[in-house]
Protein backbone atom coordinates (compact mmCIF):
# COMPACT_ATOMS: atom_id res chain seq x y z
CA UNK A 1 0.00 0.00 0.00
CA UNK A 2 1.28 3.59 -0.92
CA UNK A 3 2.11 5.93 2.36
CA UNK A 4 0.66 8.90 0.13
CA UNK A 5 -0.60 8.84 -3.41
CA UNK A 6 -1.49 12.27 -5.05
CA UNK A 7 -2.29 13.07 -8.55
CA UNK A 8 -2.96 17.22 -9.71
CA UNK A 9 -3.15 17.60 -6.14
CA UNK A 10 -3.66 20.99 -5.64
CA UNK A 11 -4.66 23.49 -2.86
CA UNK A 12 -5.44 27.38 -1.98
CA UNK A 13 -5.39 29.39 0.86
CA UNK A 14 -6.73 33.27 1.33
CA UNK A 15 -7.28 32.78 -2.65
CA UNK A 16 -3.59 32.40 -3.46
CA UNK A 17 -2.67 28.75 -4.99
CA UNK A 18 0.25 27.44 -2.35
CA UNK A 19 0.48 24.08 -4.00
CA UNK A 20 -0.21 23.04 -7.49
CA UNK A 21 -0.30 19.64 -9.73
CA UNK A 22 1.55 17.55 -7.16
CA UNK A 23 1.90 13.69 -8.27
CA UNK A 24 3.60 11.35 -5.80
CA UNK A 25 3.00 8.02 -5.30
CA UNK A 26 5.74 7.02 -2.35
CA UNK A 27 5.20 3.63 -0.38
CA UNK A 28 8.69 4.72 2.09
CA UNK A 29 7.99 3.92 5.66
CA UNK A 30 9.42 6.99 6.53
CA UNK A 31 9.14 10.30 4.59
CA UNK A 32 10.87 13.64 4.82
CA UNK A 33 9.66 16.40 2.98
CA UNK A 34 12.02 19.61 3.02
CA UNK A 35 12.13 23.09 1.39
CA UNK A 36 12.39 26.71 2.07
CA UNK A 37 9.88 28.62 4.07
CA UNK A 38 6.64 29.22 2.06
CA UNK A 39 7.57 26.16 -0.33
CA UNK A 40 4.52 24.51 0.05
CA UNK A 41 6.10 21.44 2.72
CA UNK A 42 4.10 22.42 5.40
CA UNK A 43 0.61 22.72 3.56
CA UNK A 44 1.30 19.52 1.87
CA UNK A 45 1.91 17.81 5.62
CA UNK A 46 -1.93 19.69 6.85
CA UNK A 47 -3.21 18.17 3.62
CA UNK A 48 -1.91 14.33 4.24
CA UNK A 49 -3.36 14.71 7.70
CA UNK A 50 -6.88 15.64 6.83
CA UNK A 51 -6.30 19.67 8.20
CA UNK A 52 -6.74 21.62 4.82
CA UNK A 53 -9.41 20.33 1.98
CA UNK A 54 -7.99 20.43 -1.72
CA UNK A 55 -8.57 22.73 -4.30
CA UNK A 56 -8.13 20.34 -6.83
CA UNK A 57 -6.72 16.42 -7.72
CA UNK A 58 -6.76 13.25 -6.21
CA UNK A 59 -4.99 12.10 -2.46
CA UNK A 60 -5.31 9.05 -0.76
CA UNK A 61 -2.98 8.38 2.54
CA UNK A 62 -2.94 4.91 3.34
CA UNK A 63 -5.60 3.87 1.29
CA UNK A 64 -7.99 6.67 2.72
CA UNK A 65 -9.23 9.74 1.27
CA UNK A 66 -8.96 12.76 3.66
CA UNK A 67 -12.41 14.16 2.05
CA UNK A 68 -14.67 10.88 1.82
CA UNK A 69 -12.86 9.04 4.39
CA UNK A 70 -12.15 12.57 7.10
CA UNK A 71 -12.97 9.95 10.46
CA UNK A 72 -11.19 7.06 9.67
CA UNK A 73 -8.11 9.41 8.77
CA UNK A 74 -8.57 11.17 11.86
CA UNK A 75 -8.52 7.74 13.57
CA UNK A 76 -5.77 6.49 12.01
CA UNK A 77 -3.21 9.49 11.56
CA UNK A 78 -1.53 11.18 14.71
CA UNK A 79 0.11 15.10 14.06
CA UNK A 80 2.80 16.59 15.98
CA UNK A 81 3.58 20.29 15.45
CA UNK A 82 6.31 22.30 16.06
CA UNK A 83 4.87 24.38 19.33
CA UNK A 84 3.53 21.29 21.53
CA UNK A 85 1.88 24.49 23.87
CA UNK A 86 -0.74 23.90 20.69
CA UNK A 87 -1.71 20.16 21.57
CA UNK A 88 -1.28 20.43 25.14
CA UNK A 89 -4.98 20.40 26.59
CA UNK A 90 -5.30 18.91 29.72
CA UNK A 91 -3.80 21.15 33.08
CA UNK A 92 -2.31 17.38 34.29
CA UNK A 93 0.30 15.70 32.42
CA UNK A 94 -1.08 12.09 33.13
CA UNK A 95 -5.07 13.22 31.97
CA UNK A 96 -3.30 14.95 29.03
CA UNK A 97 -2.02 11.56 27.65
CA UNK A 98 -5.47 9.73 28.67
CA UNK A 99 -7.14 12.76 26.66
CA UNK A 100 -6.09 11.17 23.50
CA UNK A 101 -7.95 7.71 24.39
CA UNK A 102 -11.30 9.66 25.14
CA UNK A 103 -12.64 8.02 21.75
CA UNK A 104 -11.70 4.35 22.60
CA UNK A 105 -14.03 2.26 25.02
CA UNK A 106 -11.55 1.42 27.66
CA UNK A 107 -12.25 0.26 31.10
CA UNK A 108 -10.50 2.61 34.20
CA UNK A 109 -7.82 0.22 34.51
CA UNK A 110 -7.01 -0.27 30.72
CA UNK A 111 -7.12 3.48 30.45
CA UNK A 112 -4.31 3.59 33.41
CA UNK A 113 -2.37 0.92 32.75
CA UNK A 114 -1.79 2.19 28.53
CA UNK A 115 -1.50 5.88 29.95
CA UNK A 116 1.41 4.66 32.38
CA UNK A 117 2.75 2.51 29.48
CA UNK A 118 3.42 5.64 27.44
CA UNK A 119 4.52 7.72 30.11
CA UNK A 120 7.68 5.48 31.12
CA UNK A 121 8.17 4.87 26.69
CA UNK A 122 8.56 8.55 26.89
CA UNK A 123 10.73 9.17 29.94
CA UNK A 124 7.96 11.26 31.34
CA UNK A 125 6.59 8.83 34.23
CA UNK A 126 8.48 10.95 37.22
CA UNK A 127 6.20 13.85 36.35
CA UNK A 128 2.85 12.43 35.77
CA UNK A 129 1.15 14.38 38.34
CA UNK A 130 2.70 17.84 37.36
CA UNK A 131 0.99 20.63 35.71
CA UNK A 132 1.61 19.89 32.12
CA UNK A 133 2.61 23.51 31.34
CA UNK A 134 5.01 23.96 33.75
CA UNK A 135 7.52 21.45 31.72
CA UNK A 136 10.44 21.86 30.20
CA UNK A 137 10.25 22.72 25.80
CA UNK A 138 12.05 19.44 25.45
CA UNK A 139 9.39 17.41 28.10
CA UNK A 140 6.39 19.04 26.32
CA UNK A 141 7.01 18.09 22.78
CA UNK A 142 7.64 14.56 24.31
CA UNK A 143 4.23 15.26 25.75
CA UNK A 144 2.96 15.80 22.58
CA UNK A 145 4.30 12.67 21.73
CA UNK A 146 3.10 10.50 24.05
CA UNK A 147 0.01 11.76 23.44
CA UNK A 148 0.23 10.51 19.73
CA UNK A 149 1.46 7.58 20.06
CA UNK A 150 -0.69 6.12 22.82
CA UNK A 151 -3.52 6.10 20.13
CA UNK A 152 -1.06 3.46 18.11
CA UNK A 153 -1.18 5.73 14.85
CA UNK A 154 -1.01 4.17 11.72
CA UNK A 155 0.59 7.31 10.55
CA UNK A 156 1.98 10.49 11.99
CA UNK A 157 2.46 13.61 10.03
CA UNK A 158 5.13 15.60 11.96
CA UNK A 159 6.01 19.68 10.84
CA UNK A 160 8.70 20.90 12.20
CA UNK A 161 8.73 18.40 15.41
CA UNK A 162 12.44 19.69 16.61
CA UNK A 163 12.50 23.48 15.49
CA UNK A 164 12.67 24.57 18.96
CA UNK A 165 14.61 22.06 20.72
CA UNK A 166 17.90 21.36 21.97
CA UNK A 167 20.42 19.39 20.45
CA UNK A 168 19.56 16.20 23.54
CA UNK A 169 16.02 16.53 22.95
CA UNK A 170 15.83 17.26 19.48
CA UNK A 171 17.65 13.50 19.21
CA UNK A 172 15.07 12.25 21.50
CA UNK A 173 12.45 13.07 19.57
CA UNK A 174 13.97 12.14 16.38
CA UNK A 175 14.29 8.77 18.01
CA UNK A 176 10.83 8.20 18.88
CA UNK A 177 9.80 9.83 15.54
CA UNK A 178 11.74 7.32 13.48
CA UNK A 179 11.67 3.94 15.31
CA UNK A 180 9.83 1.14 13.81
CA UNK A 181 6.73 1.02 15.48
CA UNK A 182 4.20 -0.02 13.22
CA UNK A 183 3.88 3.27 12.08
CA UNK A 184 4.46 5.24 9.04
CA UNK A 185 6.53 8.97 9.46
CA UNK A 186 5.55 12.04 7.05
CA UNK A 187 8.51 14.59 8.73
CA UNK A 188 8.34 18.14 7.27
CA UNK A 189 11.59 19.72 8.60
CA UNK A 190 14.52 22.31 8.48
CA UNK A 191 16.83 19.85 9.64
CA UNK A 192 18.23 18.19 6.68
CA UNK A 193 20.18 16.05 8.78
CA UNK A 194 16.69 14.59 10.18
CA UNK A 195 15.50 14.36 6.92
CA UNK A 196 18.38 12.22 5.63
CA UNK A 197 17.75 9.80 8.12
CA UNK A 198 14.53 9.08 6.70
CA UNK A 199 13.64 6.39 3.86
CA UNK A 200 12.32 8.60 1.13
CA UNK A 201 12.30 12.54 0.82
CA UNK A 202 10.01 15.11 -1.09
CA UNK A 203 11.89 18.46 -2.25
CA UNK A 204 8.74 21.23 -2.48
CA UNK A 205 9.67 24.83 -3.89
CA UNK A 206 7.32 27.50 -4.94
CA UNK A 207 4.00 25.22 -4.26
CA UNK A 208 5.60 22.56 -6.43
CA UNK A 209 7.48 19.24 -6.23
CA UNK A 210 10.98 19.87 -7.07
CA UNK A 211 11.86 16.34 -6.68
CA UNK A 212 11.34 13.02 -5.20
CA UNK A 213 13.25 9.72 -4.50
CA UNK A 214 16.09 8.31 -1.77
CA UNK A 215 16.26 10.46 1.13
CA UNK A 216 19.87 10.55 1.16
CA UNK A 217 19.89 11.95 -2.86
CA UNK A 218 16.98 14.48 -2.89
CA UNK A 219 18.76 16.41 0.25
CA UNK A 220 21.90 16.35 -1.56
CA UNK A 221 20.45 17.51 -4.34
CA UNK A 222 18.73 20.41 -1.79
CA UNK A 223 22.04 21.21 -0.62
CA UNK A 224 23.84 22.12 -3.53
CA UNK A 225 21.05 24.28 -5.05
CA UNK A 226 20.86 26.16 -1.56
CA UNK A 227 25.06 26.93 -2.37
CA UNK A 228 24.37 28.48 -5.79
Amino acid sequence: MSTIRCDGLSARLGGREVLRDVTLDLTARTIAVVGDNGSGKSTFARLVAGLLPRSAGELTVRGLDPDRDAAELRRRVALVLSNPDAQIVMPVVADDVGFSLRTERLSKAERAERVARALARFALADVADRPAHDLSGGQKQLLALCGAFIREPDLVVADEPTAFLDARNARRVAGHLLADTGHALILATHDLALARRCDAAVLFAEGSVSAAGAAFDVVDAYERALRC
